[in-house]
């Protein structure tokens, strides 16, 4: 029993890395509603300081039904207040 535990522990650790780094991101960037793979800080440093964090998802077509349910989709006008 030992021995299969022991693989199916390693086999999901190995998984989790590849979920933490398969997020997408809603945001309100200088105005305008935008969907993104890149994070928070890589964001602010591309877009300035006009930018906020909407929501963030596991897979790209959540993010962008996000998007278009909530704001109208990507390029639509938000606002960070």
């Amino acid at each position: 029993m030992r021995k299969v535990l022991l693989p199916a522990a390693v086999a999901a650790a190995l998984l989790v890395p590849g979920v933490a780094h398969a997020a997408y991101y809603v945001y309100c960037a200088n105005n305008r509603i935008e969907v993104s793979h890149s994070d928070p800080n890589q964001m602010r440093i591309a877009r300035g300081s006009g930018v906020c964090t909407l929501g963030q998802f596991g897979f790209l077509s959540s993010a962008q039904d996000f998007a278009r349910n909530n704001f109208g989709g990507a390029g639509r006008p938000c606002s960070c207040r």
